[in-house]
């Protein structure tokens, strides 16, 4: 069991969404928390909410794809906060297009947001955490990182990559610092806007979720310190599939109409 009181909690992508909500949640369980996010307006606004809610943060804009602005911003965060104890992975991005219609500048875009930031942020961090043998990384993946989709080729592999991500830093740490836990976050589509349009064809087996459950499942899964969180429940049955012939894979995944949740996507608007 992790108490998070005390805690010194830093949450990627935190001005809106998830990482908004995961900000508020650890401030009001007693976590210090440092907030990062590019959209520096939008992070002042949150972060000013918390603080007049009693909360304790601090916020600092930051691209979280620029490995040398990562490593100063990480030195003077922990100058400021101290060690960092819980590192939330949750700065994301989504482009929503066929791969011929995915510019090169979009393609990249996604693979520095969702992966690469995912290595600059964590190897700034984790050494401190090893050196205490105690912490724990959570990374923000999605269902996507196990099943692909149409309109989703850059997104869908950069989900995947986060899950091998997860899945070789549990192993490794697990040798050299098993006080440290890792949890990876596998969620279908949450009704931050990020994914507005997106639809589903059977809401019960595989709802639109609210962001609010899954935030509070990631807090929860960091006090228990679980290894995954998986919702709805239907997306612990993906792996599964993979056991299945392909004309039956993509069968099922048309059947339970997967392969066209995408269809009538727009998202929050063009990516810059």
């Amino acid at each position: 069991m992790t108490t998070i009181s005390s805690k010194h909690v830093l949450i990627t992508g935190s001005a809106s969404g998830i990482g908004r909500l995961l900000a508020e949640k650890m401030a009001a369980l007693g976590a210090q928390v440092s907030m990062w996010d590019i959209d520096d307006t939008c992070l002042a606004g949150a972060a000013a909410g918390i603080c007049a809610g009693g909360g304790l943060v601090r916020e600092y804009c930051c691209d979280v794809s620029d490995r040398t602005g990562v490593d100063k911003l990480a030195a003077q965060t922990m100058a400021e906060g101290g060690p960092v104890d819980i590192l939330i992975n949750n700065a994301g991005v989504v482009s929503g297009r066929p791969l011929l219609e995915l510019s090169p500048e979009q393609i990249e875009r996604t693979i520095r947001v969702n992966v690469l930031a995912l290595f600059w942020v964590t190897r700034a961090f984790l050494p401190a955490m090893m050196e205490r043998g105690s912490g724990h990384v959570v990374t923000v993946a999605s269902a996507a990182g196990l099943i692909g989709v149409p309109k989703q080729t850059d997104y869908g592999a950069s989900k995947h990559a986060a899950v091998g991500f997860d899945e070789s830093l549990r192993m490794e740490l697990r040798r050299t610092a098993p006080g440290v836990m890792t949890t990876v976050v596998c969620p279908s589509y949450i009704d931050t806007g990020m994914f507005s349009g997106v639809t589903t064809r059977f809401p019960l087996l595989l709802p639109i979720l609210k962001e609010e459950k899954v935030a509070n499942a990631i807090v929860r899964a960091i006090q228990l310190n679980r290894r995954q969180v998986m919702m709805p429940f239907m997306v612990r049955t993906m792996p599964l599939m993979r056991l299945l012939p392909v004309p039956a894979f993509d069968w099922v995944a048309d059947f339970l109409g997967i392969a066209r949740a995408m269809d009538e996507f727009v998202g929050r608007g063009p990516a810059a």
